[in-house]
């Protein structure tokens, strides 16, 4: 009688040592904060923008306040246009240039910390986080697309920004020039308000589908459509700070994977290079391991330890910090330079400011 084949047993998995974290983490409250502030800086320019062109509108009666330059920020098409006529003529344009200066400082925040803006500044991303925060107390529970169709669908936004690249780039440095020149150049934060202020039916049916998907599925804009966030997105492939996992104090319980809003799969890598990685520290913030997660630089390999060393990790107030570095540093720099405001005489606003508004809205 022959014998049976022995039966090897797998060996048993060892229980990983749980050290709790002890110290709260404010990553979340932090960034929500700072979230608020700069939705709160975006209405303030966005209040004194509407009452400078309705003072126009108004044939220079009633009050009169001063144009914001900041409100340029929200003209990246304009920013792209004259970041390359700045590397083509080594001068800073004109028209706009806030525009350029903000983009840049944009661009620098996620070259240095990934995606930053779009979790802790963009206001569109703001807003549309908070409608997918309000979905999940609707539904209890967030949604995502399949793989199938949520791989293809994040290609728009490349696509998108491949088109303004390339439409850009195929224009002259003196057709470039030329166009900020144009009323349409030089009025497009004007024409910019005005899309919102008389918004046509099908655009805002596209706006109310986009705002209804975005309560089902979180950051749909960002996710799926935004040229803005591709372009910061391969940009922040250049970041040395990312999430970075210590696999022996992880204990697998899957928590940050869960918290991601991006979907990605934190809890099964060592560092998140992701261009979908927005820095929003949600997964660090969701972890009850004490140094099993961390938005950091890289540690040595000789230097690595069970808990890493938190000199090379990012703090809250620390992201803090370095945003405000860059975008206030951006602006003094702007300013000192005498590069921030767009100096165009008051005769040509009065000419050109109520044309565009009875272009754009007929019945006014």
């Amino acid at each position: 009688m022959s014998a049976e084949p022995a039966v090897l047993a797998a060996p048993p998995r060892q229980k990983k040592t749980f050290i709790r974290r002890i110290a709260a983490d404010r990553s979340q409250r932090t960034r929500h904060i700072v979230q608020g502030l700069f939705a709160a800086l975006n209405l303030g320019l966005g209040i004194q923008f509407y009452l400078w062109v309705r003072f126009y509108e108004r044939g220079g009666v009633g009050l009169h306040v001063a144009r914001p330059a900041g409100v340029e920020g929200w003209l990246p098409i304009a920013g792209l246009m004259n970041s390359r006529l700045l590397v083509e003529t080594g001068h800073v344009p004109a028209i706009h240039p806030a525009a350029m200066f903000l983009f840049l400082a944009f661009l620098a925040m996620s070259a240095i910390a990934k995606k930053s803006f779009c979790s802790w500044l963009c206001p569109v991303g703001t807003f549309s986080e908070t409608l997918g925060k309000i979905g999940q107390k609707i539904f209890g529970r967030r949604f995502f697309l399949p793989r199938w169709l949520d791989f293809p669908l994040r290609g728009l936004k490349y696509l998108l920004l491949g088109f303004f690249v390339f439409f850009i780039s195929t224009m002259s440095v003196d057709m470039l020039a030329q166009f900020m020149q144009t009323p349409y150049g030089l009025l497009a934060d004007v024409k910019m308000l005005n899309f919102f202020r008389h918004m046509s039916e099908t655009a805002a049916i596209i706006v109310g589908a986009l705002i209804v998907l975005s309560v089902l599925v979180e950051n749909v804009w960002c996710r799926y459509l935004c040229p803005y966030g591709a372009l910061m997105g391969l940009a922040s492939l250049l970041s040395p700070l990312k999430i970075r996992r210590t696999p022996s104090a992880c204990i697998d319980c899957g928590k940050c994977a869960h918290a991601c809003p991006a979907g990605l799969a934190v809890d099964k890598l060592v560092q998140i290079r992701s261009v979908e990685c927005t820095a929003c520290m949600a997964c660090v913030a969701s972890c009850p391991a004490e140094g099993a997660l961390q938005f950091s630089l890289p540690v040595a390999r000789q230097a690595q330890q069970p808990l890493p060393r938190y000199r090379r990790a990012v703090t809250p107030l620390g992201m803090v910090a370095l945003l405000a570095a860059i975008f206030f540093g951006t602006i003094l720099f702007a300013r000192a330079t005498n590069h921030w405001q767009t100096h165009v005489p008051d005769v040509i606003y009065q000419e050109l400011v109520p044309s565009a508004t009875q272009a754009a809205h007929p019945d006014f």
